[in-house]
C-alpha cells in the first residue's frame, strides 16, 4: 500500500493512498475539507512514482472545484447573469 503527502498549488495538504489497484484516495489534512478519489493512472500503482504535477492534475480532474481555486485572484463577474 502506497502513501504520500502532497501540497498542491493552493498549499492545501493532501494524503495520498492507493485504495486500490484501480483507485487512489486524496485525504486532506484540513479538518473541514472532503477526500477526493480518482482513478489510478494506469502507467504507475505508487503515488510516490508520480511527480508532484502529476498528482496535480490527477485532483485538477476530479476535484469538486476542479482543484482550480486561486486565492488573491478575484473571479470576474458574468457578463451572462441577470
Amino acid at each position: 500500500m502506497g502513501h504520500r503527502r502532497f501540497k498542491d498549488r493552493n498549499g492545501a495538504v493532501w494524503d495520498v493512498r492507493d485504495a486500490s489497484s484501480s483507485e487512489w484516495e486524496f485525504m486532506p489534512t484540513d479538518p473541514g475539507a472532503h477526500a477526493v478519489r480518482v482513478p489510478a493512472p494506469g502507467y504507475q500503482k505508487d503515488p510516490f512514482e508520480v511527480s508532484a504535477e502529476e498528482l496535480q492534475r490527477l485532483l485538477d480532474a476530479h476535484h469538486p472545484s476542479g482543484g482550480a481555486s486561486h486565492p488573491g485572484r478575484p473571479r470576474k463577474p458574468s457578463p451572462f447573469k441577470d
